[in-house]
């Protein structure tokens, strides 16, 4: 096995795992800095600086971008190189919006009496993640955070709607972990979402509405104050 790329000077360190082509190897170690929030929405990329502090060519930094685009994470900007995706107010709205469409009808589900064990055991993993962060720390405390919610459009038990609930929390990954690192709430996050399982377990249908109403839109105005650009 070959040694890991060199740390990216002034970023956390991010150890690149040899398993595939070189180039899939940098857009894997971008990947992970990106959902960590070392890198933010709207931050340009330079591809020398890059090229060196990873030890490869420019070219092999050039192909990891369009990994990475391909992906929606970052964005070509004609004449002004490449920067780290970032969302608009309108896209905000889009996603906010329709977020609250689907989550809302699954706590309507959930306070009708579906199963809610895939919901506890979602929050138990979200819970955990912020008790005792692993290796990927902010990561993986962001994806439990959002699979939380996607295990409440679960509820419905459509798979079209669980797949549009996927792509929308899919977006939001990058400017959620641009928030929480600034933020450092989430013990909070979890109890907020302690109580919103409260009112459901309890069939409180218009207490826990309202509930998933207030947290959706306090997490729209931080991530809007955080992550909006152009």
């Amino acid at each position: 096995m070959s040694p890991p790329f060199a740390t990216v000077k002034g970023m956390a360190d991010v150890p690149v795992i040899d398993r595939t082509s070189t180039t899939l190897r940098v857009a894997e170690a971008l990947r992970t800095m990106l959902f960590a929030g070392d890198l933010h929405p709207g931050e340009p990329l330079r591809e020398v600086s890059l090229a060196e502090s990873f030890g490869v060519a420019r070219s092999t930094v050039r192909e990891a971008f369009q990994v990475l685009a391909t992906e929606g994470l970052v964005t070509r900007y004609p004449n002004r190189g490449v920067a780290v995706t970032a969302l608009s107010a309108d896209d905000l709205d889009e996603i906010f919006g329709a977020r609250l469409v689907l989550e809302s009808a699954g706590v309507r589900a959930g306070t009708s009496g579906s199963d809610l064990k895939p919901v506890v055991e979602a929050l138990a993993v979200y819970a955990e993640a912020v008790d005792s962060p692993g290796a990927d720390g902010q990561a993986e405390s962001t994806r439990a955070h959002l699979e939380f919610h996607n295990s409440l459009v679960a509820l419905l038990g459509n798979a079209r709607l669980l797949a549009s609930a996927h792509a929308l929390t899919a977006d939001l990954r990058l400017g959620l972990a641009s928030v929480e690192r600034v933020r450092r709430n989430a013990r909070d996050q979890v109890a907020d979402h302690r109580k919103l399982l409260r009112l459901v377990r309890a069939g409180d249908e218009r207490g826990a509405v309202a509930e998933l109403e207030r947290h959706l839109a306090a997490a729209k105005t931080s991530v809007a104050a955080r992550v909006v650009g152009g």
